[in-house]
């Protein structure tokens, strides 16, 4: 049953509080690898923690938290979230848990605790037990799992006519009963409105009276939710590189995703005309892409991480050049560009296009993006080649292609947390994948709940990048200290 708005939330956190209670008390890439997990909830729902297996960085502690697949009816089937900690480091100055809200979606919050915890500053470290999981779907929690050799078959985003359009919808109908057969019963009940449950049933089992919370990307969207569902259970909240559910359209989605993305390119070709240690510093930027567009296009562009074979223009676009965007890797990228510029064309060959990571079921269950035909897809595709005209093929519109068809149980809609204590929202200028009008929207909606701090730099995430950001982000979490309205960061050098 769909749930919409605010309202629908609460509805399932009324039906389901008693069982919520009782079972605290008793995640374009491909999925992360999460480290093994032995420990287990016990009886009551107190977390049993045991090392994680993972020789090379010790210390995390890994358990598992058993809750409903479905929260609408918590007397049914069961899974269990993997869960992983670090504990903090003072323990005379522990303010608490702090759980981390994973990106992606398809991110490991528990590969995040046990390999990547230089992602959290030294004073999070040191002040808070930083706590993650996987999210319903993802990694060690009832991953979603579908038939390789049918994700191989994936039709190209490319569509030609109507015919195109029809067989794409019908391979998703496929591909979702083939990955709902191998995944189980939890794989029509992945949407943040269910993670929501999720994270306070995990709350509760940390022994918390109200969440402690930093969210990044996709994971900005189960924060805003569950400050929309349980306002007055929010201690402090971090939403980093911030998601804005209340886009209406399957255009207005695609448009600003476009826009933001273009962004970024213009910003590298202003940097490279600037810097005389750009590898195409001199060059026309622009028309060196275009030509490597064109050679990927023919099947001619070699791969430069699989040596002999083709790049397709996707991947140029979206794993290559969107990926350096995210770490504001300009020079990386630059480099990249000349050494692709520099290469011997292959013989011409037919392209290819990379199977969609199977967390894709999760984002087709958070967002409507419906489109009604063939016509209104190829409208699309002009408008997005009009508003980012240097990069073709971005994996939205590849998004949308996928989720063709698709039920939505958690559609868009603007947010209401009447009731929730001041809310840190963090978003660079230059981010190429959530814009920074995203953010400012997102604050609005929060009302007097929202306050945003700017970061006047690029890539995507923000709280870390220098001492402006991570002390404004410390003392909010820390000591509940709001920066001022209208607060912004320098940006850091490339």
């Amino acid at each position: 049953m769909p749930l919409r708005g605010r309202s629908a939330l609460r509805r399932i956190a009324a039906r389901g509080r008693a069982m919520a209670v009782g079972a605290a008390m008793a995640v374009i890439t491909g999925l992360a690898a999460a480290p093994a997990v032995h420990a287990s909830a016990s009886s009551t729902g107190a977390l049993r923690w045991a090392p994680c297996d993972d020789p090379v960085k010790p210390g995390a502690e890994c358990a598992t938290l058993s809750v409903p697949v479905d929260w609408a009816h918590p007397e049914g089937p069961r899974l269990d979230l993997a869960v992983a900690r670090r504990k903090a480091t003072e323990s005379g100055a522990r303010v608490g848990s702090m759980v981390f809200g994973p990106g992606g979606p398809g991110d490991s919050g528990v590969e995040m605790v046990v390999g990547r915890i230089s992602r959290f500053s030294p004073e999070v470290h040191r002040r808070f037990d930083i706590v993650s999981f996987d999210p319903r779907g993802v990694g060690n929690s009832n991953p979603v799992t579908c038939s390789g050799d049918l994700l191989a078959e994936r039709p190209s985003p490319e569509l030609k006519g109507q015919a195109d359009f029809e067989a794409t919808t019908a391979y998703n109908k496929r591909l979702r009963a083939d990955c709902r057969a191998r995944t189980g019963p939890v794989f029509d009940h992945l949407d943040i409105a269910q993670t929501v449950r999720d994270l306070d049933a995990l709350r509760a089992a940390l022994g918390e009276r109200k969440l402690t919370f930093h969210g990044s990307s996709y994971g900005t969207l189960l924060g805003a939710q569950y400050a929309e569902t349980y306002p007055r259970r929010v201690r402090a909240m971090v939403l980093e590189s911030v998601m804005d559910h209340s886009v209406p359209t399957t255009r207005d989605f695609l448009q600003s995703e476009a826009a933001t993305a273009q962004d970024s390119f213009q910003e590298f070709v202003k940097w490279c005309a600037g810097a005389a240690d750009c590898a195409l510093h001199g060059r026309d930027v622009r028309a060196v892409w275009q030509s490597l567009l064109a050679r990927a296009g023919r099947g001619e562009l070699e791969d430069p991480k699989k040596l002999g074979t083709s790049l397709p223009s996707s991947d140029l676009v979206n794993k290559i050049a969107f990926k350096k965007f995210y770490v504001a890797d300009y020079a990386g990228l630059a480099m990249a560009i000349a050494g692709m510029d520099a290469s011997k064309p292959l013989p011409a060959s037919p392209t290819s296009i990379a199977p969609l990571h199977p967390a894709t079921p999760v984002f087709c269950s958070d967002w409507l993006l419906p489109v009604r035909d063939y016509q209104e897809y190829a409208s699309l595709v002009a408008m997005l080649d009009k508003t980012a005209p240097d990069l073709p093929y971005l994996l939205p519109i590849h998004m949308a292609a996928a989720c063709l068809g698709a039920p939505t149980a958690n559609p868009q809609h603007r947010l209401d947390a009447d009731g929730a204590p001041p809310i840190l929202l963090s978003n660079a200028l230059h981010d190429p994948a959530t814009g920074y009008p995203w953010a400012v929207s997102v604050t609005r909606q929060l009302g007097r709940s929202g306050v945003l701090l700017t970061y006047k730099g690029h890539g995507h995430g923000s709280v870390t990048r220098g001492p402006c950001m991570e002390g404004a982000v410390d003392s909010y979490l820390t000591d509940l200290a709001v920066p001022p309205e209208g607060t912004s960061c320098p940006a850091m050098p490339f």
